[in-house]
């Protein structure tokens, strides 16, 4: 066996000594108290795979009634403890009614070794069980939180076909890829049809935006942790990498880490294992990376801000997805397939775009890309009223040029507030964390500007 760790609640001392001197050779660990009232601090602190609880803790007392106090109290901590009654008056309605209470088995008074054994050997089966099952639990959880983004992969132009192209190649390949890309371009699609396209296909992708994580809860977002590990921590949680493992990890927007969790990914990815938060064992994961990011990762290395080495582990191969603006003719292609999408989703009789109307889709240099052009034609769709949608269905809203150090005279505050962003990000060449220096706000609160800006 020699596996599991063992907490055993008895009132008699022999016993405990006993059990003791008998467990310690074939599991991990035995803690042992006679104190029923120290349970929930050995469960947090401890974390016990199996609880061996003494039914009844008063001298001469034969109902149990003690036994299934504690056993609620267990159940209330921790609704997937594993635990064995210990009791020498076991009878077949006390069983019922334990099992019925959240018992797993009983363990008589005495005892014979084998039998114990072997009962014991089933509960940290069971336990172990319980676990898995948690485990693809919060794999389904984290497969149905990965929201498809709603546009597609679709191009005729020569620098999409060329993407394609590269992408096909790939097919066979389980190295890791770095996609590059402005924001709204694709880069989850282009990761998601590496996937499907892979030798991973039939297991599990994971996707994460690095971006959207506090510094504070990365580990537990991207390692997980054990039970007690902190004061919420009311059972294990495996991490995103244990979650992927064995099939693509897409991390997103990896050029927002900062240099701490740099390296923590780094050494995760480096040794093929991670180490949940409060645990003394590691995991070893079996992941496909794909990551991706809006930023100049290269310019990031020579100005100290990301690390050379780590852009060595997740670059094996360079994808770089074009901006709608240097498309040509996917601006109309993709914006005939949105029409008829929002066309069928609102039940409107709509044939197409005026000439006026393509043209004014084509002259657009569209910032936010396919996911601008996308909610640009389902509001037009909405809003519109006739057969046909017109340049005045669209709100476009180009901004302004105006000459080096040239102040704008628009006086609505969310447009300077667009501006002044604009501006930082050019001034730093779309370095998030440098233009939120140079606005004076948070990193995270220019992302929150820049969603809301749609930007």
């Amino acid at each position: 066996m020699k596996n599991g760790k063992i907490l055993i609640i008895d009132d008699n001392e022999d016993v405990l000594f006993a059990l003791n001197l008998l467990l310690e050779p074939y599991v991990e660990q035995v803690k042992v108290t006679t104190q029923p009232e120290r349970i929930e601090h050995f469960m947090s602190t401890f974390q016990p795979d199996v609880i061996l609880l003494d039914m009844n803790f008063r001298r001469d007392a034969i109902s149990g009634q003690e036994g299934f106090f504690w056993l609620e109290k267990i159940k209330a901590a921790d609704p997937d403890a594993v635990v064995l009654f210990i009791t020498a008056y076991a009878d077949t309605e006390k069983a019922v009614r334990a099992i019925k209470a959240g018992a797993t088995d009983f363990i008589p008074k005495p005892w014979e070794k084998e039998k114990l054994l072997a009962t014991l050997s089933a509960a940290l089966k069971l336990r172990e069980s319980r676990t898995e099952v948690n485990t693809l639990k919060q794999r389904v959880e984290v497969l149905e939180s990965s929201e498809e983004t709603g546009f597609e992969i679709i191009g005729e132009s020569d620098v999409m076909q060329e993407l394609f192209a590269t992408v096909s190649k790939l097919k066979d390949t389980d190295a890791n890829i770095l996609i590059l890309g402005e924001n709204g371009t694709g880069k989850d699609l282009i990761a998601r049809a590496l996937y499907h396209h892979s030798p991973r296909s039939s297991q599990v992708f994971v996707s994460i935006d690095l971006g959207s994580i506090p510094e504070q809860l990365f580990e537990s977002e991207l390692f997980g942790y054990e039970k007690g590990a902190f004061t919420d921590a009311r059972r294990d949680k495996p991490g995103r990498m244990e979650v992927a493992s064995g099939g693509t990890l897409f991390l997103d927007e990896i050029g927002n880490l900062s240099l701490p969790m740099q390296a923590k990914l780094l050494t995760a990815i480096e040794k093929r294992q991670i180490l949940r938060l409060g645990a003394t064992r590691s995991v070893p994961i079996d992941v496909r990376l794909i990551s991706a990011t809006n930023m100049n990762i290269r310019e990031m290395v020579q100005e100290g801000t990301f690390r050379q080495d780590l852009l060595y582990r997740i670059n094996t191969i360079e994808l770089h997805i074009p901006p709608l603006r240097e498309r040509g003719n996917d601006i109309l292609l993709l914006a005939d397939h949105f029409l008829n999408r929002y066309a069928r989703k609102y039940k409107k009789k709509l044939t197409g775009l005026t000439r006026d109307a393509k043209t004014k889709l084509q002259s657009y240099a569209w910032p936010g890309n396919v996911r601008e052009l996308q909610h640009a034609i389902e509001r037009a769709v909405i809003l519109s009223d006739g057969s046909m949608l017109k340049p005045e269905n669209f709100m476009l809203h180009p901004a302004p040029v105006h000459k080096k150090g040239e102040l704008s005279d628009e006086l609505n505050l969310s447009v300077l507030e667009k501006e002044a962003i604009e501006r930082a990000l050019r001034r730093a060449d779309g370095n998030i964390t440098r233009a939120a220096e140079l606005l004076g706000i948070t990193r995270f609160a220019l992302y929150r500007k820049l969603d809301k800006l749609g930007l």
